[in-house]
Parts: structure tokens; C-alpha cells; sequence
């Protein structure tokens, strides 16, 4: 097992910032939209979750950290159907989130696409979108690459 893989992001810098630059188009078309900090992190972390990306997940955690996330809130995501603690904006917002990231499964199913629909406006909807798009882009660079975790830049909340 090769250790020492491609690094995308220095080996085509260009097309990373660009990536980057998409990145910052997207959080800006949320904050635009109603998506608030709290609610576009949690997509973020729950799509690298899914997708087994660490890294993603470390700098997600980190920022819904400083959006006001609490510990409780962070630890109950993988299981936001079961728990309580979430909003209906929330949960449509991490089902969207589940459908983008296993979009080669059922693409965006009808009943994901009027459940989410009914609880967002078209352009929250396409903000959202967008959100998972982009990381869920970043989470394939970072995992290819297997880029090592970065350390904490917050202490999680209790």
C-alpha cells in the first residue's frame, strides 16, 4: 500500500483554487439564501461523514464548533433520524445531504425532492445543493489523497 499519493491540490494548484474559489461562491450563495453557519455545517460534516473523510469532518466539526454547535448535537448526527434533537429544517437539510452524497444510488429521489422541497424555498434548496457539491468534492481530493487530519483549531463545546 502505497503511503505517499498524488496531491492534488499542489500538483494542480490552479485547478484547487479554483475548486477553493467555487467553495467560497457556495458559502456566500448560502449566507445569501436563509442557510445559516449552524445548518450548512452540519450538511458539511454529515456528507464527510459519509464519505469517510476525516479530514473534512475535523475542519467541519471545528467551524459548527464556532457556529454554536454543542458536543450533544455533533455526536447525534449519524443518527439525526433517530434523534430529537434536530430541526425540521435540519433534518431535510441532512436527508438532501444523504441523497447528494449517494446521488449514484437513487439520484435525488422524488420523495427526498418534495420532503426537502416542502420545508425549504427553491433558492435555499439550490444553496444547499450546492453546499454538498462542493464538499463532497473536497471529501474525494482529500480521501484519494489520503491527506493527513489537521489538528484542532477549536475546543468542542459541552
Amino acid at each position: 500500500m502505497s503511503e505517499t499519493r498524488v496531491h492534488l491540490s499542489k500538483t494542480e494548484p490552479a485547478a484547487y483554487q479554483a475548486l477553493d474559489a467555487f467553495s467560497k461562491t457556495v458559502g456566500q450563495i448560502c449566507a445569501d439564501n436563509g442557510i445559516d453557519e449552524r445548518l450548512k455545517e452540519l450538511v458539511m460534516i454529515h456528507c464527510s461523514q459519509l464519505n469517510g473523510c476525516a479530514f473534512c469532518a475535523r475542519i467541519h466539526v471545528d467551524r459548527a464548533v464556532a457556529a454554536g454547535v454543542d458536543a450533544d448535537t455533533l455526536t447525534q448526527i449519524p443518527t439525526w433520524r433517530e434523534s430529537g434533537v434536530f430541526s425540521e429544517r435540519e433534518r431535510a437539510a441532512l436527508e438532501l445531504a444523504e441523497a447528494f452524497t449517494f446521488i449514484s444510488e437513487d439520484g435525488i429521489s422524488d420523495e427526498v425532492y418534495d420532503q426537502v422541497g416542502s420545508v425549504f424555498t427553491e433558492k435555499e434548496y439550490a444553496a444547499l445543493s450546492w453546499a454538498c457539491v462542493s464538499i463532497n468534492a473536497f471529501n474525494r481530493i482529500v480521501i484519494a489523497g489520503r491527506y493527513p487530519v489537521p489538528p484542532r483549531t477549536q475546543q468542542a463545546a459541552g
